[in-house]
Parts: structure tokens; C-alpha cells; sequence
């Protein structure tokens, strides 16, 4: 079994990773703290040296190789992985693919407190925020929408996030 959680940056993919990973008895995995190990270097430092599309490269990389050497896990993918390298297609293709949709004004509330620690998403004022969330959102959503179960319950129970994976 191989479950990747998709969707926005603050959907709360590792969160609901870590919870499912522990619950299923499966390894987890979070693609964004695979890159650091590999790299020795922050997110931040990865894009600021490199550059975007080193970092997708990287993305797609860990996902193979997790993808390939595990039977079975839990992986909290990065907001933007589904969205290069026909990576959606090769989720889709080897796991259960699982889109965390959170409401876009919860996810500017999350995600205005952790902006020194995104890259793309430091340097924005709140107005700016606002925005970068409705356009990224919206450019990423067709690739989101391809995964086959959707959790868009705010308040949902680890029981019934389960439940929702295996009876979709």
C-alpha cells in the first residue's frame, strides 16, 4: 500500500502523514524532509542556490526512489510535486493518490505564519499572499483534481480520513 497525500502548501500533508503513517503501522515519508537530508541543505537554500527547477528534479528523484524501494508507506509529497514530470500520473499509477483541498482562507491563515520558511512565499506581503494562493491554487488544482480520493473535510477524525481512503 502506498499512499501519497497531495495539495496546497498548509493543507497538512505531513501532519495527516505522520497520523496515518502511525496508525496503518506503514514507514512515512516527507518528500520536503528527504530533499534537506539528501542535499544538507533548507528548502530555502536549495532554491535561493539552484533554483526551482534543481528542486523539482530532486522532487521527482525521491518520489522514484521511495516509490521503487518501499512496498508499502505514507508520503506527504510537496504542494507543487504532482504538478511536474507527469508525477501525478506515476502516483496515480503505483499508490493511492489522497488531495488534502483546504479552503483557501485556511490555508492563508496557516501559511501567513510560516512564511519565512517557504521559499516561495518569503518575501510576499499579506496582499500578496492573498493572491499567490488564489493563482498557484488555481494553476495547480487541475493536477490535484486527478487524485483518486479527496479529503476536503476541515474537521475530520483519523478514522474517518481512513475511511475515506479505503472506500473511495
Amino acid at each position: 500500500m502506498k499512499i501519497y497525500l497531495i495539495g496546497f502548501m498548509g493543507s497538512g500533508k505531513t501532519h495527516w502523514g505522520r497520523q496515518l503513517s502511525q496508525k496503518l503501522g506503514l514507514p512515512f515519508f516527507d518528500m520536503d524532509e528527504q530533499i534537506i537530508n539528501s542535499e544538507g541543505k533548507s528548502i530555502n537554500e536549495i532554491f535561493k542556490v539552484y533554483g526551482e527547477e534543481y528542486f523539482r528534479l530532486k522532487e521527482k528523484g525521491i518520489l522514484h526512489v521511495i516509490t521503487e524501494t518501499h512496498s508499502s508507506f505514507v508520503m506527504a509529497c510537496g504542494g507543487g510535486s504532482p504538478c511536474y514530470f507527469n508525477n501525478i500520473d506515476y502516483m496515480n499509477q503505483a499508490g493511492t493518490t489522497v488531495w488534502l483541498n483546504t479552503p483557501l482562507n485556511i490555508l492563508f491563515q496557516r501559511l501567513i505564519n510560516e512564511k519565512d520558511k517557504r521559499p516561495l512565499l518569503k518575501d510576499l506581503s499579506e496582499g500578496q499572499l492573498k493572491s499567490f494562493i488564489i493563482k498557484k491554487f488555481a494553476d495547480r488544482k487541475i493536477y490535484y483534481e486527478q487524485a483518486e480520493v479527496v479529503i476536503d473535510d476541515e474537521n475530520i477524525s483519523l478514522d474517518h480520513f481512513i475511511e475515506k481512503i479505503f472506500h473511495a
